[in-house]
């Protein structure tokens, strides 16, 4: 079962959510501050991190931002209800999913099944998507453009891959959101227009050609060959 970094410094909260992952079957790992937090994330390896925005020493934004330098692990952020900034700048940064304080268990848990689900390849499903000089590995979850290695976050890939798995097919930004964040689930529109401008810096910038295209009140297409 996926081992799950809990930081959180709140402890009613903390043990509440260790005692309802271990009943579902988690391996879980608590940190209560945010630099013990980083520490955990890199001796333990995590499949999953549960992350609190405001944690003492390093706040929870920046965890991520740290995080996000050298990894794609999912993150789903934990949010004071009504903190809409922080959500955004959550998103923003990199974190696959939040949920609003206080919430509860069964939430928390299909939200997190959600982002296991898109984050691990189908099985019995083609490995590789190909694009001209862009190739997605779908079963170790990498990329690369014109041989060199893509940096890009797990939210950065799903969206990428949902792209070159409708190449050519004019894409709206409703549609993104439900393939890569569910249906039902709050994203502003304007959050999948920061992602195409991130996937833009790193994949048509260095080919200097155009991958993903705006179709104007439409939404977005992926350029074929």
């Amino acid at each position: 079962m996926a081992k799950i970094l809990i930081v959180e410094d709140d402890e009613g909260i903390c043990d509440f959510v260790d005692l309802e992952l271990r009943h579902e079957g988690f391996d879980t790992v608590i940190a209560k501050t945010g630099r013990e937090g980083l520490e955990k994330f890199e001796s333990e390896n995590p499949d999953m991190i549960l992350l609190d925005v405001m944690l003492p020493e390093i706040n929870g934004l920046e965890v991520l931002r740290r995080i996000r330098k050298n990894s794609s692990v999912p993150v789903i952020l934990e949010t004071a209800r009504g903190e809409t900034l922080d959500k955004i700048n959550g998103l923003n940064s990199g974190a696959d999913d939040y949920i609003s304080k206080p919430f509860d268990i069964e939430e928390l848990l299909a939200r997190m099944n959600a982002v296991l689900r898109r984050v691990q390849p189908a099985n019995g499903g083609a490995n590789r998507l190909k694009n001209r000089e862009l190739e997605l590995n779908l079963e170790n979850m990498s990329a690369i453009i014109k041989g060199e290695s893509l940096n890009l976050s797990k939210t950065e890939f799903m969206m990428l891959k949902f792209f070159m798995e409708n190449t050519g097919k004019v894409l709206s930004r409703d549609a993104i959101i439900d393939a890569i964040w569910g249906k039902d689930h709050f994203i502003d529109v304007n959050t999948i227009d920061v992602y195409v401008g991130y996937l833009r810096s790193k994949i048509d910038q260095p080919c200097k050609t155009e991958y993903i295209k705006t179709v104007r009140g439409a939404g977005y297409m992926m350029v074929g060959s």
